[in-house]
């Protein structure tokens, strides 16, 4: 009886451990992969094509009509690989049910018709920012093709004052040797690689920039298309443009203390003082919540102080000073009769101000000398009919120079027919025409003492209104010493 009663224990526990472990002997089920292997453009048959997964199935190939079947494949996720030689290898993934049948098309791109482009060109000579280059600059850089095809390269360059690009092709070495560059100039290079067989390839942009103009004493304006451009020279005549085409930027004042240009650039309609290195770098917004502005900015000026820590200027008929570094703007006078202050110059020594101002045609002209605290300390010219300007006071401030339209002519194009330099003496009170040999028909305009106030420097155009203008200069007290010096030129400053 006991036996009987232990056999059937035996069994019934047996029963109970089968229950609970049976799915752990249940494999799982396979299915079949099957497909063609065709070339991607064409969709023809590639036959004897290898056909493999991962995890590792059977291996199999193609047969002539580029068919493949993989069967007893067990169930789960594979990455399945077409591979033949000539082609690039294809990878596809897939899920494989039991029981179920997986299709699967490979389409293949011949080798040959994926040649591998040359890697991205890097520049190494001279290195990106590099500074006070010579006028003559090797470029260098390194490249290479994986198939080792033949490379031919494009260098294109660029500068940051005007917008001509200029490229140079058919370079069959990683290196090219630039000439004729300015100075003060930053320009900007790119590389691109070329295989043949492929899109050009593309190197990042560098920049370099070259040595310091030298001797650059003079500054001038000209016109490049709806834009102010500024020009700096030297006394050889040697000339280069230091602001972009693509910005309005002119009446350049230089601070030698500072060694800083300043100069009008007009954004979002306003006008505002700007300061730069004699090369054209580092530019430097100065004003901001008070424009520059008055009846007209080609008539417009206004003054570093001497040791090159403040500018002054006008908007409208208030006069300000601000710190060079763009702080402590300040009001300094105010016209009493809401004249427009189109001109100032500051003295020397700081102590005096000399102003022109106008109605909102530009006429009505008032040319005075206030001390700082407002003062007026002298009247220099008054109830005159047509233009004048031109303000420049002498470093002793014993004189001032200016111009006036003596014709009197006034209308609404502000043009001038007879436009003449004088000069003011303070100790006479006395106005005298500066006789520069003006020819007729010809104004005389923006004039300024040399450095040495020995010679002035003007603008001499014809008051068709409508001809070029040249920058030019005369010798005080020299006959037949009217010098051009620079063509198509205005709003001249010499240091």
């Amino acid at each position: 009886m006991k036996i009987i009663i232990k056999i059937g224990l035996i069994l019934m526990l047996f029963s109970i451990a089968w229950s609970c472990s049976k799915e752990d002997f249940i494999e799982k089920g396979q299915g079949t992969v099957k497909g063609r292997v065709v070339e991607a453009e064409t969709f023809t048959p590639i036959a004897n094509a290898r056909v493999s997964s991962s995890p590792n199935t059977s291996t199999v190939f193609t047969d002539s009509l580029g068919y493949y079947v993989v069967t007893q494949v067990n169930e789960g996720d594979y990455s399945f690989e077409a591979r033949k030689d000539g082609y690039i290898a294809k990878f596809e993934g897939v899920h494989v049910n039991t029981g179920g049948t997986t299709e699967m098309v490979f389409e293949l791109v011949k080798q040959e018709g994926t040649n591998l482009p040359p890697t991205v060109p890097v520049l190494t000579t001279p290195t990106d920012n590099a500074m006070d280059q010579s006028l003559e600059v090797t470029l260098k850089w390194t490249c290479s093709d994986p198939e080792e095809d033949p490379i031919t390269y494009k260098v294109t360059l660029r500068n940051d004052t005007s917008n001509n690009v200029v490229t140079y092709d058919n370079i069959t070495e990683t290196s090219f040797t630039l000439t004729n560059l300015n100075y003060s100039t930053k320009y900007y290079w790119q590389v691109t690689a070329n295989d043949g067989v492929n899109t050009d390839v593309n190197s990042l942009t560098s920049s370099f920039r070259t040595l310091m103009f030298p001797n650059a004493r003079y500054l001038f304006v000209r016109k490049s298309g709806d834009n102010n451009v500024i020009f700096t020279a030297d006394d050889a005549g040697n000339q280069l443009q230091i602001t972009s085409d693509a910005t309005n930027s002119f009446r350049p004042r230089k601070n030698v203390q500072a060694n800083k240009i300043a100069f009008i650039r007009t954004t979002g309609g306003q006008g505002h003082i700007y300061t730069m290195r004699p090369d054209g770098s580092s530019e430097f917004k100065v004003t901001s919540n008070v424009p520059v502005a008055g009846f007209n900015l080609d008539y417009y000026n206004y003054c570093w102080r001497a040791n090159g820590s403040q500018l002054i200027y006008s908007n409208f008929d208030k006069l300000y000073r601000i710190n060079a570094d763009g702080s402590g703007l300040q009001q300094l006078y105010q016209t009493p009769n809401g004249k427009f202050i189109s001109e100032c110059d500051w003295s020397y020594d700081g102590s005096l101000i000399a102003l022109k101002v106008n109605d909102l045609s530009g006429y009505s002209v008032e040319i005075y000398v206030i001390d700082m605290s407002g003062n007026v300390v002298a009247n220099v010219l008054s109830g005159v009919n047509g233009a004048a300007g031109g303000l420049h006071l002498s470093v002793n401030n014993t004189k001032l120079v200016f111009t006036r339209d003596v014709s009197g002519y006034q209308s609404s194009d502000y043009r001038q027919l007879d436009n003449r330099i004088f000069m003011y003496d303070f100790t006479t009170n006395a106005i005298t025409e500066v006789p520069v040999q003006r020819p007729a028909g010809y104004n005389d305009l923006d004039v300024r003492f040399s450095p040495n106030e020995a010679e002035l420097i003007f603008v001499s155009t014809s008051n068709d209104g409508v001809s070029p203008r040249t920058i030019t200069k005369y010798t005080m007290g020299t006959s037949n010493s009217r010098t051009s010096l620079f063509s198509n030129g205005m709003m001249p400053d010499w240091k």
